[in-house]
């Protein structure tokens, strides 16, 4: 009888050991499955704060670049469609002392002039698309203006070779 007995407690004991290794197997187990929740949390709140950053960068973008049409519509006549015609169009916007990057359009018809341009500002780290339309009749809005700020260059606008940029635009009428 003593030999069975001493048999079974052995058993016993063996069945003990295995359940301490199960133990620290979950426990790790949960410990990696936290650390990799947090780190997962950290990385997505790291991009959201980056996105926010170059969205303020572009409304500043599309600002700037709205207050120099406004400067060039109201102070210095540019864009008035008595003045213009379909062979006379408005000469470049003139931003900081820098004139526009680029003509994107020109329209003139009965009713309306239209001029899109691409300023660059910031010494070439955004860039901003202007769009002005002025209509020949006086009406209680005449002028519409939209502008779209990037937080890019003007280079990497115009030819984003499958880059990743943010835009914002604002409008005003009047």
């Amino acid at each position: 009888m003593a030999i069975n007995n001493f048999q079974f407690s052995i058993f016993n004991f063996q069945k003990k050991r295995g359940f301490a290794l199960l133990v620290a197997v979950i426990f790790m187990s949960v410990m990696l499955a936290l650390g990799l929740a947090l780190s997962s949390l950290g990385y997505k709140q790291e991009l959201l704060a980056s996105t926010a950053i170059e969205s303020q960068y572009a409304f500043y973008a599309a600002d700037a670049g709205m207050e120099c049409v406004l400067y060039a519509d109201q102070q210095q006549n540019s864009f008035d469609y008595n003045l213009h015609d379909a062979e006379n169009p408005p000469s470049a916007i003139v931003c900081d002392g820098i004139p526009a990057a680029t003509r994107l359009n020109y329209a003139y018809d009965d009713i309306r002039l239209v001029v899109s341009e691409r300023l660059s500002l910031d010494a070439n780290t955004r860039c901003a698309d202007i769009t002005v339309y002025k209509y020949e009749t006086p009406q209680p809005k005449s002028t519409y203006i939209f502008s779209q700020g990037y937080d890019v260059p003007c280079t990497t606008v115009a030819i984003p070779g499958g880059a990743r940029f943010v835009s914002r635009g604002i409008s005003s009428d009047y």
